[in-house]
C-alpha cells in the first residue's frame, strides 16, 4: 500500500469560501482591501493555518522571504521567545512555501523569529507549507506581521517601499492590504523611505519614532542644505556614541537648531551728559559696532567737531594706551 504523501494537503490549496480567502487583496478596489483592525489582521493571518497539515522541517532548508519587513531584531524580545520555546516547544507554526526558484527548498511567508529560534536551538520548525504566488506572499507578511510584530513605522515604510520597487501592481492595492493602512499614509510611508540612504541606514528601525516625526525629518532634509548637515552629522562621533531612538532625536535637534537665525550679540547702552546739560549723547556697543547719537540744539555743530577732532582724539587715545 501507497504511503500517503503527508504534503498533499498543505501543497495543494482547496478553493475556500470567498468569506474565509484572506489573500483575496483585490476585491474591487483598494479601499476595500484595507482591513479595519488590528484584530481582524491577526484573524486573517489565523486562517491561513486552520485545517492544514502542520509539518516538522529542517530549518536550513527554510530560505527567508523575498522582502524583509524587519530591518533589526530586538534581542531582548527574542530571548523571552527563545526561552519560552525552550520550555514550552513551539505553540504555533509558521507559514513557508515551496522556493519559487530552487527545488526541495523553502520559503518562509512569516514566523521569521521562530524559524531562528528553531535554528539557534537545533530543532525542526513546526510549519504548514502552501503555494503562493509572490503577491499572496507578500499580503500574508504584511498582514500577519502588522498584527503581531511591533514593527516600527519605518520598517513598514522599507517594506511598503520594496513591494512598490517590485511592480507586481499599478495601484498599490498589495501594499494597502498588507499593511492596513489609507493611501495617505502610504504615501508618507513611501516619501519617508525615499530619503538619502546614507540617513536611513545610520538611524534604523527607530522603534519609538512614529509617522509625523519621520514625515518631518524628511520635509526638513529637501533643503540641500540641512541635508548636507545631517550628512556630516551622522558621521560624526556624537551621533555615533548614541544609539536606538536616541539617534533619530539628535539627528532632528541637530538639524533645527542649524536652521535658526545666529542670536544677536547683547548690546550695551548708557547715556552721557555735559555739565550744563545742553548736550546729551546716548551710546550703543554691541562688541562690534559703537554707535554716538547726539542730542542738543547744536547737536550737528558739535558733531562736526567731533569728527573734526577724530584724529588728534585717536592719537591721544594711542597715547595713553602706550601705542
Amino acid at each position: 500500500m501507497a504511503r500517503k504523501n503527508p504534503f498533499l494537503n498543505v501543497m495543494n490549496e482547496t478553493p475556500a469560501d470567498e468569506n474565509r480567502d484572506v489573500l483575496n487583496y483585490a476585491i474591487k478596489g483598494a479601499s476595500k482591501s484595507i482591513l479595519s483592525s488590528i484584530d481582524e489582521l491577526a484573524a486573517r493571518a489565523d486562517r491561513l493555518l486552520e485545517g492544514e497539515t502542520v509539518v516538522e522541517l529542517d530549518p536550513d532548508l527554510i530560505d527567508a522571504s523575498f522582502v524583509r519587513d524587519r530591518i533589526e531584531d530586538d534581542e531582548q524580545e527574542f530571548g523571552q521567545l527563545l526561552l519560552a520555546i525552550r520550555e514550552r516547544g513551539q505553540d504555533s507554526p509558521i507559514l513557508v512555501r515551496p522556493h519559487p526558484m530552487l527545488t526541495g527548498r523553502y520559503m518562509v511567508v512569516f514566523g521569521h523569529r521562530r524559524l531562528r529560534a528553531a535554528r539557534v536551538l537545533g530543532r525542526r520548525v513546526r510549519a504548514v507549507v502552501k503555494e503562493l504566488k509572490d503577491s499572496d506572499h507578500l499580503v500574508a507578511q504584511g498582514q500577519e506581521n502588522s498584527a503581531r510584530a511591533n514593527l516600527s513605522f519605518f520598517e513598514k515604510a522599507m517594506f511598503a517601499s520594496e513591494i512598490a520597487r517590485l511592480q507586481l501592481d499599478g495601484d498599490n492595492a498589495i501594499i494597502l492590504s498588507a499593511l492596513s493602512v489609507d493611501r495617505a499614509t502610504l504615501s508618507k510611508m513611501l516619501a519617508v523611505a525615499s530619503m538619502p540612504g546614507e540617513v536611513l541606514d545610520s538611524l534604523g528601525a527607530a522603534k519609538g519614532i512614529g509617522r509625523d516625526r519621520w514625515y518631518e525629518l524628511k520635509t526638513l532634509l529637501e533643503r540641500p542644505s540641512n541635508l548636507e548637515k545631517a550628512l556630516a552629522f551622522v558621521k560624526s562621533d556624537e551621533f555615533g556614541a548614541k544609539s536606538g531612538d536616541d539617534r533619530f532625536n539628535a539627528l532632528l535637534i541637530h538639524i533645527k537648531a542649524a536652521g535658526r537665525p545666529v542670536p544677536s550679540k547683547s548690546v550695551s547702552t548708557s547715556k552721557w551728559v555735559s555739565e550744563d546739560k545742553s548736550v546729551t549723547a546716548d551710546v550703543k556697543s554691541d562688541g562690534r559696532n559703537y554707535t554716538l547719537a547726539l542730542k542738543a540744539k547744536d547737536a550737528i555743530a558739535f558733531g562736526d567737531f567731533l569728527s573734526e577732532s577724530l584724529t588728534d582724539l585717536y592719537k591721544a587715545y594711542r597715547r595713553r594706551n602706550g601705542n
